[in-house]
C-alpha cells in the first residue's frame, strides 16, 4: 500500500462530492436564472426531500428566496461547457437562457422552468428554511419529476474542485448476498 501523506481541510470537498453537477433554474415576477450547483443530496424517499446549498450572493438566492420554487436540471457532459458558463456568469445582468442558447421549457406545478436539453427536471418547492441563515441550505421538496426516455445512460458531470470535473458513465450492477 502506498504511504499516505496529509490532505488540507480546505480540499475535503474535493474528496466527497454530492452527485452530478446541476443547473437550478429560478424565477420570480419576470426575471429567472440558471445557476450551476454541485453542493446538493437527497435527504428521503416519499416525498422525495433534497437539499440545495445556495450562497446569499448569487443572483438565483434571491430568486428562490422570493418564489420559494425551483427546478433542478440534469445535465450530461454534452453541455459540459454551458454548465461551465453558467457556473462563471451572473444572471443579474444577463439572460443566461439566451447567453449560453439554453432552452426554457414551462414546468407543469412551478413557476421556474425547465431546461430543454437536460436529460431529467426536478420541479421543487422550498419546505424548510430553518438552516439558510446559518448554512445557506434549503430543503426542497420535489414536486414533480422529468425525464428524457431516450437518455439510456446518462453520461453525467462531477466537480472536482478548480475547474476539474470527472465524467460519470459506468453502471455497474451487483447483486446484495443478504438473506
Amino acid at each position: 500500500m502506498a504511504a499516505r501523506r496529509s490532505c488540507p481541510l480546505s480540499r475535503v470537498y474535493r474528496l466527497l462530492e454530492p452527485g452530478p453537477v446541476v443547473l437550478v433554474t429560478t424565477a420570480h415576477k419576470d426575471r429567472r436564472d440558471i445557476m450551476t450547483l454541485s453542493w446538493h443530496m437527497m435527504l428521503d424517499f416519499e416525498p422525495p426531500l433534497a437539499a440545495i446549498v445556495m450562497s446569499d450572493r448569487n443572483h438565483s438566492f434571491d430568486l428562490l428566496t422570493a418564489s420559494r420554487e425551483c427546478v433542478i436540471n440534469i445535465p450530461t457532459v454534452e453541455l459540459a461547457e454551458k454548465v461551465v458558463g453558467c457556473g462563471n456568469t451572473s444572471g443579474a445582468k444577463i439572460d443566461k437562457f439566451k447567453r449560453f442558447h439554453l432552452t426554457p421549457l414551462p414546468a407543469s406545478k412551478v413557476g421556474a422552468p425547465l431546461i430543454a436539453e437536460c436529460h431529467a427536471s426536478l420541479e421543487c418547492r422550498v419546505v424548510d428554511t430553518r438552516m439558510v441563515s446559518k448554512y445557506s441550505l434549503f430543503v426542497l421538496e420535489v414536486v414533480h419529476a422529468w425525464i428524457d426516455p431516450a437518455v439510456k445512460n446518462p453520461r453525467t458531470l462531477h466537480h472536482r474542485g478548480c475547474g476539474s470535473f470527472m465524467v460519470a458513465g459506468e453502471t455497474l450492477k451487483l447483486k446484495s448476498k443478504m438473506k
